[in-house]
Formats: C-alpha cells, sequence, structure tokens
C-alpha cells in the first residue's frame, strides 16, 4: 500500500478509460479511495490517500439515475410480483424488506443479526457501516432505523435459519459473507422488473411516494434515508432524533405497502395544503 504512488495508480485509471470504460474507471477509483480509507488509521502519519486529485484528471462521469417506479398502481404489480418470488427464503425476505426499508442495497445486504432489536423493532446500523467522510465513520453517530410491524415479522420468520450467524443475510456459498449486490437484482430481473425498478431505486420509490401519496414529513424521510439535511432555520437535521415520527411514518409506509399489494384504492392520509 505505501509503495504504490499516485501516478501509478492513475496511469492504470486511464488505460481502463482508454477502452471506454468511463464508469468503470470511476468505479476502480471509487474502490481505491475506500479500501485506502480503510487502511489509513493503521498506517504511519505520513502516509496519505493518493486517490485524492486524481478524479479530476479522469474524464468526468455522470451517471444516470437508478430505474425506479414511482406509479402506485405499476408499484403494486411489482409488490404483488414480490410475494409470489419463489426463490430461496434469504432473499426472498431481502426482497420484500428492501422497499419498506429503503435503506442503501449495501446495509441491508450486511444486516446483522446484532444491530437488531427486534422487540424494541429497532436497527442500528454502527457510523461505520455508512455512506460518510472517514472522520464521520470514525467519530459519528449511528444511523437508528425503526422498523413496522411487517419487517419484525419478516425478520422473526428468517431467524431460525439465519439467527445462528452474524448476517441476516448470509451468501449461499459462504454464510460468513453477506449476500452478494447480485442477488435481490437477479431476483428483480427474473420476475421481470429488473429494467424499471433496480434495489437502490426503492429509495426514490419511497422517498417520491410518501411524499406525493402519503403527504408525510420530507425532513424525517430524509433522515431515515440517512441523507444530511438542514431544516427550515439552517439546522442539521440529527438523524437520531424524530424517532416518534419517523416510526409512525415508516409504519404508514408499510400499510400503504400492504394496500397497494392487495389492490386497494389508496387515497392521500392528509389533504396536501394549499
Amino acid at each position: 500500500m505505501a509503495a504504490i504512488e499516485p501516478m501509478e495508480l492513475l496511469a492504470v485509471l486511464q488505460k481502463i478509460e482508454g477502452r471506454g470504460a468511463v464508469e468503470t474507471a470511476d468505479r476502480a477509483l471509487m474502490l481505491v479511495r475506500q479500501i485506502y480509507e480503510y487502511w489509513l488509521p493503521t498506517a504511519s502519519k505520513e502516509q496519505r490517500n493518493i486517490t485524492e486529485g486524481l478524479k479530476k484528471r479522469l474524464t468526468p462521469y455522470r451517471g444516470t439515475n437508478f430505474p425506479a417506479i414511482v406509479e402506485p398502481l405499476r408499484f403494486g404489480e411489482l409488490l404483488r410480483a414480490m410475494y409470489a418470488y419463489k426463490g430461496g427464503l434469504v432473499v426472498r425476505t431481502a426482497l420484500l424488506i428492501a422497499p419498506i426499508l429503503y435503506q442503501r442495497p449495501g446495509n441491508l445486504r450486511m444486516m446483522e443479526w446484532a444491530e437488531l432489536d427486534l422487540d424494541a423493532a429497532v436497527w442500528t446500523i454502527p457510523s461505520v457501516k455508512m455512506k460518510r467522510t472517514v472522520d464521520e465513520k470514525e467519530h459519528g453517530e449511528p444511523h437508528v432505523v425503526p422498523l413496522p410491524i411487517q419487517v419484525v415479522t419478516l425478520l422473526r420468520e428468517l431467524q431460525p435459519l439465519t439467527g445462528h450467524g452474524r448476517f441476516v443475510f448470509p451468501g449461499q456459498r459462504d454464510h460468513d459473507r453477506p449476500m452478494s449486490d447480485n442477488s435481490v437484482r437477479s431476483a428483480l430481473y427474473s420476475l421481470g422488473f429488473g429494467k424499471d425498478q433496480s434495489w437502490h431505486g426503492f429509495r426514490a420509490s419511497a422517498r417520491t411516494m410518501m411524499v406525493d401519496e402519503l403527504d408525510l414529513d420530507p425532513l424525517a424521510i430524509e433522515a431515515n434515508l440517512a441523507h444530511a439535511v438542514k431544516d427550515s432555520n439552517g439546522r442539521s437535521y440529527n438523524r437520531t432524533q424524530y424517532l416518534k415520527k419517523r416510526f409512525s411514518q415508516i409504519q404508514q409506509w408499510a400499510d400503504y405497502l400492504d394496500r397497494l399489494r392487495v389492490g386497494a384504492t389508496v387515497v392521500p392520509l392528509l389533504a396536501r395544503a394549499g
């Protein structure tokens, strides 16, 4: 690690970029950056992250938005297909929980039983696992995710199968590792929705419909998404605050998804202010 020079890494990235794989070069730089961020706390003080400044020397990559269904009727069709999924229980449970909790795929697939308090209906994700700066990962608060009744039920049904291990959703071949990022994605494609709905896109689906259809508080939704936002007075919105409101919100969201799944007519709970 200490022997690699920035220009050596740049040469490798530019070779990837040279064959037209701009996105791959961008992702490679991101992965190398994460490796160095993980290593630096154990390295000598004079060591630095060799990825600093390299992004400006590469062709800018402007990624596209993740596919996400935001129309209630179409989303109801997706939910019915998901509940009819015939794959393994581990993937099926992750598939069903994903749209309800709308957390990042990496956080969900690496969920650990030790992070869960099912009696209190809370999932506490350590700061080191969150998408944050190195300092925030080390010193930041954990991200607290309220669990609606539906998710607690799904997790309790899965617990006899994977509860003896570390990960809630272990890999099929190696139970000491979490399930692959491709597991839920492949399930969505097998159901015929892969091009319309991505795993990460559940975040956009929830964010859009919770506001447009249920008229819920956007700030609390952003807090549940683990986004750093500010209120109207410019104060930073604490991710661990307003848990009572977030519990209420996510239960409303889970109940709404149940109604969509069974094809019930869904109307906003509150009239939008004029």
